[in-house]
């Protein structure tokens, strides 16, 4: 059988492999295979997730559940166990023993090589095409190449210097597939300035955020205030769903606990003043609150540094403890594809079995952030590209056996 797959990517390069029995070429449009791989986990690559459940994943598509299955992340580890990658877990991360990505690569391209797969590079895929049981890929270069079954794996849109451009999704799209509007995902939020005094602070908070004022979901974590808004993992976990709600049209709001650990604020300010009933307010928030928030913090909540906790109102010291434990920000925008991590939309679910092959076209497959999948931060992302990407290898395979 011959066997195309467009890109070699994480789930392509996997995919290639699992079928390498065949006759396997890839057609990558970059001079070198994984070149979105190279930079994942800060470019130490995160692979893996001991703590993995269908809560780490989302999709517009109700029937998430038909893909994402337990036994599934058994195989994964399995499998690169049988390449020869050996895992330095840290409190449930995987990353390989070299903390490279790398290294990670290489060992992928180098299993794909010794198993006869064909990697063609610089070969961009403009057109795919089905006459009878027969693809024919056609490239910008005027070369075509046929086959009995593809495998897309060319990413979203995230990261386009990569290669990872999403314009494959148009092509399939033409082949009569809904595409779930891209957008970034895992990404900085851009907001309305009022926090930028505070740029370059990093602090431990809990994170809520609110559309058209009502409270969505919670993150803690660690919060990076930059010149242009916020950033920090816990800020990555929740700009998915703000993608989503700034282009429909909702008002993306953050609030910020600056004091996570603190179950009471009013009651725990007002016992800080009674044991140091010498200092201003500013002084009270000293070592506690970064100097730089104590600032914001009080000017929103219209105190000024020199005033006593003792001199004000209940209600001026809940507006305070208010700005302590919620202070809120207006998000505008996300800092966009060229700074995501991943995808959020794609192939809908709906036009794709649980095989990852398309209901309309036979033999037509899509693996990894092509499809209308997206992970949390912490490996998962490339989780469902290995998901995917063994699903549809071990698919294939059992149904070449057959015919």
């Amino acid at each position: 059988m011959k066997i195309i797959v467009i890109g070699a990517g994480a789930s392509g390069l996997l995919t290639a492999i699992k079928l390498s029995n065949n006759e396997v070429t890839i057609l990558e449009k970059n001079s070198v295979s994984g070149k979105k791989l190279l930079i994942t986990g800060n470019g130490r690559c995160n692979y893996f997730n001991d703590k993995h459940s269908i809560l780490n994943y989302h999709s517009s598509s109700d029937n998430l559940n038909d893909f994402i299955k337990k036994s599934d992340f058994n195989n994964i580890k399995a499998f690169f166990d049988t390449i020869g990658i050996e895992p330095e877990i840290k409190e449930g991360y995987y990353y390989p023993k070299s903390k490279e990505a790398i290294s990670f690569r290489n060992i992928l391209e180098l299993e794909a090589n010794l198993r006869g797969v064909n990697i063609i590079y610089n070969t961009n895929v403009i057109d795919i095409k089905k006459d009878s049981e027969i693809f024919t890929i056609y490239t910008s270069g005027g070369i075509k190449y046929e086959a009995d079954y593809v495998i897309v794996a060319t990413g979203g849109c995230s990261y386009e210097n990569t290669g990872s451009d999403g314009k494959c999704l148009e092509i399939i799209k033409k082949l009569g597939h809904k595409i779930i509007k891209p957008l970034p995902g895992l990404v900085q939020l851009e907001s309305d300035g009022k926090i930028k005094n505070a740029s370059g602070v990093r602090t431990k908070v809990e994170l809520t955020l609110y559309e058209d004022n009502i409270k969505i979901k919670n993150e803690i974590g660690e919060l990076q205030i930059t010149d242009y808004g916020i950033s920090g993992i816990c800020v990555m976990q929740l700009s998915s769903i703000v993608s989503k709600g700034l282009d429909s049209g909702k008002k993306e709001v953050i609030g910020i606990n600056f004091l996570p650990e603190v179950s009471d604020v009013f009651y725990w300010l007002t016992k800080r003043s009674e044991k140091l009933d010498n200092r201003n307010i500013s002084q009270l928030l000293e070592g506690i609150i970064n100097y730089k928030l104590i600032k914001l913090i009080l000017r929103k909540s219209k105190i000024e540094e020199n005033e006593y906790l003792t001199d004000l109102t209940d209600e001026r010291i809940k507006k305070l403890c208010d700005n302590i434990t919620n202070y809120q920000v207006n998000i505008t925008k996300t800092k966009g594809f060229s700074s995501a991590q991943i995808t959020v939309g794609g192939i809908s679910l709906q036009d794709v079995t649980s095989n990852f092959e398309s209901k309309f076209i036979n033999n037509l497959f899509f693996t990894g952030e092509i499809l209308d999948v997206n992970g949390d931060c912490g490996g998962y992302n490339l989780m469902f590209a290995w998901l995917s990407a063994l699903r549809v290898g071990e698919y294939i395979n059992d149904k070449t056996k057959t015919n």
